[in-house]
């Protein structure tokens, strides 16, 4: 784990309260009976140091792997993309997992099992993380960045019909749709994340995440008809 990640982890609850305690139990989920590694991880993320550290410590190194088998999935066809960054991008989507997950661990109801809840963070910062690599993250504020790179099997006629609808769809991404809209149309549409698995990190349903895939669609098609 990362020093910069590492100072931001937040401390245990009970680090928060220097008043006198009743002696511990063991923190269960509300209404849930959980399976003996569920309640395990539970217990230790919510406990005192040193168990709640090697808890920490365990848990990102679980997200790193996740995260560098999805970041390897997804750029294997990619050519300019550096096999070296991988473990460094695989840290940094395992930082950026770990966090979001501490922020909402008492959100966390016994659904599915704790690991099956905690991967879909990894499996979420990974693309996130290859885009942010590959410079993609400049599109919000830069779409004249996704044009510089030309197309060599283009003529420079169809090049340019080509820059051309782009830009008038990157005008149309930016100027018409909301934060959220691009987010959810980025993720599902570009990065192919899960409907799942980004309504988990926007703490809401995947039939609300669906809901904001077809507006945005709409959206969309209706400004470029009318382009």
């Amino acid at each position: 784990m990362s020093a910069t990640a590492l100072a931001k982890v937040p401390p245990p609850l009970e680090s928060l309260d220097a008043s006198p305690r009743l002696p511990a139990r063991a923190h269960t989920v509300p209404g849930r009976r959980l399976d003996p590694e569920s309640q395990s991880w539970w217990v230790r993320l919510h406990g005192a140091e040193p168990v709640r550290g090697r808890a920490i410590v365990e848990l990102h190194e679980r997200l790193r792997r996740e995260a560098w088998f999805h970041i390897r999935l997804r750029t294997r066809g990619i050519s300019e993309f550096p096999k070296s960054d991988l473990d460094d991008l695989a840290v940094m989507a395992a930082d950026d997992a770990l966090l979001a997950i501490l922020r909402k661990l008492d959100e966390y109801r016994g659904d599915s099992q704790f690991w099956t809840w905690a991967r879909r963070f990894a499996q979420l910062e990974a693309p996130v993380s290859i885009r942010r690599r590959l410079g993609r993250d400049r599109l919000a504020n830069d779409p004249e960045y996704t044009f510089s790179l030309p197309d060599p099997s283009c003529s420079p006629q169809e090049r340019a019909e080509v820059q051309e609808l782009l830009r008038t769809v990157s005008g149309a991404i930016l100027s018409q749709l909301t934060t959220r809209q691009r987010t959810v149309l980025i993720a599902i549409g570009i990065d192919g994340v899960p409907a799942a698995t980004l309504a988990s990190e926007l703490n809401t349903t995947p039939g609300a995440i669906y809901k904001v895939l077809h507006d945005t669609r709409r959206k969309l098609a209706a400004q470029l008809a009318a382009a």
